[in-house]
């Protein structure tokens, strides 16, 4: 049953739920690149301010798995409505923050409100649009989860060179408006859902307490990780036992619970728990190769935030072009094979950027092997989102998205963290082989200092300081040379786990084509 009445048309419902949509998920990575002038403008440090990112991303974790529930409490249409008004409304608080403290509390409120929209837009999309065009209304909702956090760090990088931190807040305000106008306009509950709004039930205060427990801690333990040493620190081993003991406490007491805040029963459906892995892997994969590209060239190339952007917007392009594509192909061609061709493609673009990657780079190649890494993610997402609904009665529908997009969210986070993570301890390896090469007596040492030294003096500097800067040359040569080599080596990662990912694929149930329905085996 359609979500919206017969005489709207459907991409305008497309546009009602995607706009704030695609805004919320720019929030995620636009603050980003901005947090050294905000933490600057209020006096703070910068490890101080990226608890302003923190802060969004644990709220936002939270709210995603108990939005269907949510949304069953109050209705779909009004909790689109409150989550539109309270994320214009908090946007436009953080841009009016005087306060670090401030700033922070109102991002938890944004990610509070926000995170609810993905989902939502999600269920109203597949419900909105006909079976035979469900994979069209997957690619829609595509191309603003994978295209936003794209353009968050080049939007965020210009906005703040050209204008103040306090316009990234500001320029949801006349998309969150105009979303708002369009959602009041066209959005309407389905007959299943008027029927579950506002039933009485009791609230599942336990539920929710170990939701927040343990999504939050480990939200913060995979944002603060690498930066606090990991398990060297007191504070992210205890995250990580409130983590562990809050989720499995959680799962345990909702799957005994009546009406709980999240139907854990539907993992007894393995096609969902498969389809729950991949899109977790496909937002570690994406989110990884996102962070991996622009932070080798801006930090052993030189690039500005800006210009390793325009790297990445040819990838985007790609995107923007192939998600309608697979959309449509969604249609023909059975979702396992589109799925099973994307990781096989995905695994490839990765190979060949750890072969293709070296300090000489240049940004047409860099382009291009961006262009290679995000080839195969536009096989997948479309897919997978439609394979996780195999099985799963229309009104769980919501509660199917919360849980798919939440997985996702968790996978992005755990691929930057685990990227920044593995570079840093393959590059001390590597550090560690190749200076074991140039050791005091190597003669190759000697000679390239020699060289060097030589050329420093003939511009001018005296012999002694000539021989300090070529020995500090070939030093940051190293050092250089040694982060690179893992890069290579987390590209070679992230292939081997996308290899893993075709295998699995052929495990899942076939869908009927034009559908998300499976076809009995």
């Amino acid at each position: 049953m359609s979500s919206q009445p017969r005489h709207v048309n459907p991409w305008i419902v497309t546009a009602a739920v995607m706009g704030a949509t695609f805004m919320e998920i720019l929030d995620t990575t636009v603050v980003n690149v901005s947090v050294p002038h905000l933490a600057g403008n209020m006096g703070a440090t910068v490890e101080e301010g990226t608890w302003v990112v923190t802060s969004y991303l644990v709220s936002n974790a939270i709210i995603l798995p108990m939005s269907g529930w949510l949304a069953n409490r109050i209705g779909r249409r009004n909790m689109l409505l409150a989550c539109v008004t309270g994320f214009t409304i908090t946007s436009v608080l953080c841009g009016m923050a005087t306060s670090l403290e401030a700033l922070i509390f109102f991002r938890v409120l944004q990610g509070l409100t926000g995170g609810g929209l993905q989902p939502l837009a999600q269920a109203v999309l597949l419900e909105t649009f006909p079976p035979k065009q469900h994979g069209t209304a997957m690619a829609a909702f595509g191309l603003g989860i994978i295209l936003a956090p794209i353009l968050g760090p080049t939007l965020g990088g210009w906005i703040t060179d050209n204008y103040s931190w306090r316009w990234i807040f500001f320029i949801n305000i006349p998309v969150g408006i105009l979303s708002l106008l369009l959602v009041y306009r066209v959005i309407d509950d389905p007959p299943w859902a008027k029927l579950k709004a506002g039933v009485a039930a009791r609230i599942d205060y336990i539920g929710i307490s170990l939701l927040v427990l343990g999504v939050g801690a480990l939200q913060i333990m995979l944002d603060k990780g690498q930066e606090d040493d990991w398990f060297g620190s007191r504070f992210i081993a205890t995250l990580a036992v409130l983590a562990v003991v809050g989720l499995v406490s959680l799962v345990i007491w909702e799957w005994f619970h009546k009406d709980p805040i999240i139907d854990v029963r539907m993992y007894r459906n393995w096609n969902f728990v498969q389809a729950n892995i991949m899109i977790f892997i496909l937002g570690l994969v994406l989110f990884a190769a996102l962070v991996m590209l622009p932070l080798f060239l801006q930090s052993l190339l030189g690039y500005t935030a800006q210009s390793a952007g325009l790297v990445l917007s040819g990838g985007g392009l790609f995107l923007l072009f192939m998600t309608p594509v697979i959309g449509v192909l969604s249609g023909k061609i059975q979702a396992r094979y589109l799925i099973a061709f994307g990781w096989l493609t995905v695994a490839l673009g990765m190979f060949i950027s750890s072969r293709e990657l070296q300090l000489g780079l240049s940004f047409r190649s860099a382009a291009w092997l961006r262009v290679f890494q995000v080839v195969g993610l536009s096989f997948l997402f479309v897919p997978i989102n439609l394979v996780s609904f195999i099985g799963i009665p229309a009104e769980k529908s919501g509660s199917v998205a919360g849980l798919i997009n939440f997985m996702r969210n968790i996978g992005s986070s755990v691929g930057t963290s685990m990227v920044t993570t593995v570079i840093a301890r393959r590059a001390q390896v590597h550090q560690v082989y190749l200076v074991g090469n140039i050791s005091p007596g190597s003669t190759t040492l000697s000679d390239a200092a020699a060289g060097l030294t030589a050329r420093i003096v003939a511009s001018g500097t005296d012999a002694v300081q000539a021989g300090k800067i070529a020995y500090a040359v070939i030093y940051r040569s190293v050092i250089a040379q040694a982060t690179t080599l893992a890069y290579v080596d987390t590209y070679i990662l992230l292939g081997t786990i996308a290899l893993g990912m075709v295998v699995l694929s052929f495990f899942l149930k076939r869908n009927e084509l034009g559908g998300p329905r499976p076809i009995a085996e």
